[in-house]
């Protein structure tokens, strides 16, 4: 363990590392829960994308454990897959094997762009201001999604959102396990997030908050996976290069977020703003994509819940493995980790947004064509439920306000390209 994952190097040990890697599965295991459930919408089994989406997410995190040595784990991601069941089957009326098609080729794409370096060069392209940005816009990002999973925030037709009922149900068990953790963090307990889960899991059950069935048993055998689903006959279509080009524009750019924006929160990137092994955590990423997409769900990508490991002191790729192995487990324990509601994880991830929130200080806020990209790139990964947006009007930004002010130099080549392409995306979009 030492010695492959460099863990005093790192300040960290196996037990921290361990208790980061069930956290961080904690955190995200609702995925398994909630990825069959929006694709079933597109008339997949939800039984087979169960399985797909923990094979697939255990076999990424695993990658990027064993390839990358970095403390992120990877999941079907969400948004991607509702685009995928309500926008490309639903909406546009193509087959889910044509949708899974688009997938497998993004994947194969993502592959080739990262042994090409192309995907390693976009990261290095985001100026180091925009980099903290993103710690902090994905920390209000992961707080605002606590909050809405729990009902503490629900939607409000006339403000788009507002207070939900907070004296009962599930937010007011969620505001329980927030003042749990809260303390638990207050004293400095090791696992206090992983504790606050469970703790805030039990507390539910008296509040008809986690439901435990009659004749429950926590052991249940996988539904074989949608093995090889595939459809070419349409690939060659302008809607479908449409949906090939959105797939690959958001996975891109919410990986290479989600990538900074954990990096910078565990203090792993160096001191000329980069991130250690990105080639091969990229590379991880495409390697689930093609998974995934072979075994039957949607766009795999890193997932920001991994902030919740990296809080508990995750610093390595042993945290992603203890991760990638519960993934694994959960094919056989089914009831056991959905057993646990969203009203339990979202104080965890509630208290991952204040703790991401500490790169806002290095932030320059003197210098406004600095500050205001970075601000643009905070606030609007939470209104437009996106961190790839935030990105795109941050990046926007910062090249519009660099160049009309006389500050060309500060603007790299690259960073040009990706404007562009920002700008072509919004265009076709």
């Amino acid at each position: 363990m030492e010695q492959f994952f460099k863990l005093k190097a790192h300040g960290t040990t196996v037990r921290t590392e361990v208790m980061a890697g069930i956290t961080t599965f904690m955190t995200m295991a609702y995925i398994l829960a909630v990825n069959p459930g929006i694709l079933s919408a597109a008339g997949m089994p939800a039984g087979g994308v169960f399985t797909a989406t923990a094979l697939a997410s255990a076999i990424a995190t695993i990658c990027m454990a064993l390839l990358a040595n970095l403390p992120v784990a990877l999941a079907p991601g969400m948004g991607l897959n509702a685009f995928f069941a309500f926008s490309v089957v639903l909406g546009m009326g193509y087959s889910w094997q044509l949708a899974l098609t688009a997938v497998f080729l993004e994947g194969i794409l993502f592959i080739i762009l990262s042994l090409f370096n192309v995907r390693e060069a976009i990261v290095k392209s985001i100026p180091t201001n925009i980099k903290k940005a993103v710690a902090v816009g994905i920390g209000l990002f992961i707080a605002f999604i606590g909050m809405q999973n729990a009902g503490i925030i629900v939607k409000n037709d006339a403000t788009l959102v507002a207070l939900g009922a907070i004296s009962k149900g599930p937010a007011l068990v969620a505001l329980i396990g927030l003042i749990l953790s809260g303390v638990l963090l207050a004293f400095r307990v090791k696992g206090a997030l992983l504790i606050g889960i469970l703790g805030t899991t039990i507390i539910g059950i008296p509040f008809g908050v986690t439901s435990v069935p009659q004749n429950w048993n926590p052991i249940s055998m996988p539904a074989a996976p949608l093995f090889l689903q595939f459809q070419f006959d349409k690939v060659f279509t302008f809607d479908f290069f449409i949906v090939f080009f959105t797939f690959l524009f958001v996975d891109i750019f919410d990986t290479i977020g989600t990538l900074v924006g954990i990096t910078t929160q565990a203090k792993l990137i160096n001191e000329k703003g980069e991130i250690p092994r990105v080639k091969q955590a990229l590379l991880s990423d495409a390697i689930g994509t093609v998974v995934g997409a072979t075994l039957g769900t949607s766009t795999v990508t890193s997932y920001i819940e991994s902030a919740s490991g990296v809080a508990e002191g995750g610093r390595t790729g042993l945290t992603s493995l203890v991760t990638g192995l519960l993934f694994l487990l959960a094919l056989f324990l089914s009831p056991l980790f959905l057993l646990v509601p969203s009203a339990a994880t979202a104080p965890a991830l509630i208290l991952v947004g204040l703790f991401m929130m500490a790169p806002v200080k290095d932030i320059d806020l003197t210098d406004f064509t600095e500050a205001i990209p970075a601000f643009l790139t905070i606030i609007m990964m939470p209104l437009t439920y996106s961190i790839a947006e935030g990105l795109v009007f941050g990046i926007l930004s910062y090249i519009f306000l660099k160049a009309l002010t006389g500050k060309f130099k500060d603007i790299t080549i690259v960073t040009w390209i990706v404007g562009i392409l920002f700008v072509l995306k919004h265009l076709l979009g």
